[in-house]
């Protein structure tokens, strides 16, 4: 039985009626239709700096080792 005051449960529910009803391809197909996105990605791309793939890797470096503290 689902939980219906478990939104989890709700939702794996609801992703198994819709492949059990249209299979793996028509479910993908029919979950696009609400996943539309949004912004402007051709002026937004230009919105961030300039990054070189060593300031990347200075970045992750760092972050490893504040996680590892």
């Amino acid at each position: 039985m689902i939980n219906l005051n478990n939104p989890n449960e709700i939702r794996i529910a609801g992703i198994q009626a819709l492949e059990n009803a249209l299979g793996h391809i028509g479910m993908v197909k029919f979950m696009q239709q609400f996943e539309q996105g949004y912004g402007d990605y051709s002026k937004e791309k230009y919105s961030f700096p300039e990054i070189t793939l060593e300031e990347i890797d200075e970045f992750l470096a760092m972050d490893k080792n504040r996680t590892n503290n």
